[in-house]
């Protein structure tokens, strides 16, 4: 299996695309090869400045803590644990994430070995081999390995708490279908969706897949932010929150970290939207379902 890259550089890097092609060979993506780490930092374009967000042990040791405490769980349960904590971790602006090369080097340069425990498929019966999509590694925000993390953690969290996105993550379906949406920027929408996985009103893989096309489409014809308008976001708390990184602690292995001290959601445009996007819900075609 994948392991731990050997010569790790003090800051984290940027790698394109392009850059990447070199290192993902069939070996990496079978979980038989490493990413030759040497050779990588070479044409890797380290970040400069002397920002304590941009150690690169920060961020590993975080990883490492991960495969620590899911290595004999199954991969998947990872995700509701590590989304908030690498976004605390990282605290970076939305302009940084959109970085696509950083989150290249974060899964080729800081941890190869955690993106293929995560998403290499089980074997198959027949013994063919099976391989980590790379997509995985060089993917969109809403594929890449960490990327798609950090994000979910990014629109899912209420403000400093960080509990909606524990909540979005430990569903599959949601994580992956929630970061493809249009509307999903929009606070009290991304909160009404968690508090339908929490009521039970959607529990399955094909009921979540049946409502967030429906809510998405329906954004078409009622505005969101109109009817269920949100605050105003406050650049300074965030900005606070980016400060404090140097003295930070690790996020902690229970407990959740909490995130920039901005203003919640407000409580009845997450309630208006919970109620319209029953009704949606209701009317959803899901495969499977028998009318009563």
């Amino acid at each position: 299996m994948t392991s731990r890259p050997e010569h790790l550089p003090e800051r984290l890097a940027l790698i394109s695309d392009v850059q990447a092609a070199e290192f993902l060979s069939a070996g990496l993506l079978e979980g038989n090869d490493d990413v030759p780490s040497i050779g990588l930092n070479k044409v890797a374009e380290p970040l400069a400045g002397d920002d304590a967000r941009l150690e690169l042990h920060r961020v590993r040791d975080l990883i490492d803590d991960a495969l620590n405490k899911f290595r004999a769980e199954r991969p998947t349960v990872a995700d509701a644990w590590l989304a908030p904590r690498l976004h605390e971790t990282l605290r970076l602006t939305r302009r940084e994430a959109a970085e696509k090369g950083f989150w290249t080097y974060m899964a080729l340069g800081v941890a190869p070995d955690y993106v293929v425990w995560r998403h290499l498929p089980e074997p198959k019966a027949d013994g063919s081999r099976v391989r980590v999509a790379r997509d995985r590694f060089v993917g969109p925000h809403s594929k890449q390995s960490f990327a798609r993390l950090w994000w979910a953690a990014e629109l899912f969290r209420d403000g400093p708490d960080y509990r909606p996105v524990v909540v979005a993550c430990g569903n599959q379906d949601m994580l992956n279908s929630a970061l493809r949406l249009d509307v999903i920027d929009h606070r009290p929408t991304a909160q009404a969706l968690v508090r339908l996985l929490e009521r039970g009103t959607v529990r399955t893989g094909r009921e979540v897949n049946a409502l967030t096309p429906a809510v998405n489409a329906a954004a078409a014809t009622l505005m969101y932010d109109i009817v269920a308008p949100d605050v105003e976001r406050d650049g300074e708390a965030l900005r606070d929150w980016i400060a404090g990184a140097a003295s930070a602690l690790p996020s902690p292995w229970n407990g959740l970290p909490e995130g920039p001290e901005e203003e919640r959601v407000p409580e009845d445009a997450v309630q208006s939207l919970v109620s319209h996007f029953e009704e949606l819900f209701a009317d959803a075609p899901v495969r499977g379902r028998t009318s009563e």
